[in-house]
């Protein structure tokens, strides 16, 4: 073994004694879990398109603050079957319960990558879509009419693989996408947006969605001009969420303009029984 593999492999700490302990480097790089978080489900959130993770903040301090471990994972934005794939090996990867809370597309992916899970214990749905098998994201916009988002977009960028990326236009992301955020921190929202492939916003559920199995809950806000209020109604409906929160005149990205009423939802749902 090299010097360099061994570095990789482990770490070097001192030990009480003032002897060197070896132990695996993957082990110091894991945060340091409290009892009270050890008690509770781990929350995964799971963002969606023309957001990233950091959407999430206010409301990962919000689940911190009551002791909730969290974990904002990378959603690809490529398909519904493969970023399902994506976030399911997460939920592999944690050991004890999990509380899984879609944004948008977002939503998509957990009702897929929860199927046959038996540590989620619970679903949250944020401004999301709750599809059946064989729906798509683009067929449950146009359902109802509100939608304001296709003369949003810009032009798609043509990718290696024959796909298309889509983005907002950035001058239109804030009133579209993030009405009720300030115009500083939309505006910046709008440049670090990630986007998604136009294959998924058409790419059918292939699943038997888990909010058909699993408990769900839902929050979305009356504003909302990418998804319309009345879809997300409708899903929410449908899912027989166990409760549903409107936040009045919030936007598509209510749990950045209203991290703590989202917070509060999925600690209500990470503490059902």
């Amino acid at each position: 073994m090299t010097k360099f593999s061994r570095r990789i492999g482990m770490a070097l700490i001192a030990g009480a004694a003032g002897l060197a302990v070896l132990v695996p480097l993957q082990s110091l790089a894991q945060p340091a879990v409290s009892a009270q978080q050890q008690a509770k489900p781990t929350v995964v959130l799971v963002h969606g398109a023309f957001a990233d993770s950091s959407s999430w903040d206010g409301v990962v301090r919000g689940l911190q603050a009551r002791h909730y471990p969290v974990i904002a994972a990378a959603n690809p934005l490529r398909g519904p079957k493969f970023d399902a794939a994506a976030v399911a090996s997460v939920v592999d990867s944690i050991k004890g319960p999990v509380v899984l809370v879609g944004h948008s597309y977002g939503g998509s992916v957990i009702s897929a990558a929860a199927s046959g899970k038996t540590n989620v214990k619970a679903l949250v749905f944020v401004a999301a879509f709750a599809p059946d098998a064989g729906e798509t994201a683009l067929g449950l916009t146009g359902k109802f009419p509100g939608s304001t988002l296709g003369p949003t977009l810009a032009l798609p960028v043509p990718l290696p693989d024959g796909g298309k990326d889509l983005y907002i236009q950035q001058d239109k992301f804030p009133a579209q996408f993030a009405a009720d955020v300030p115009v500083g921190k939309a505006r910046l929202m709008a440049v670090g947006q990630r986007p998604i492939a136009e294959a998924a916003l058409n790419e059918p559920s292939s699943e038997a969605p888990a909010w058909k199995s699993v408990p769900s809950w839902s929050v979305y806000g009356s504003g909302d001009k990418n998804i319309p209020p009345a879809a997300l109604a409708f899903m929410a409906e449908r899912a027989k969420s166990v409760k549903t929160v409107v936040v009045k005149g919030a936007s598509h990205v209510v749990m950045t303009s209203h991290p703590d009423a989202v917070a509060k939802l999925i600690a209500e749902a990470a503490s059902a029984r």
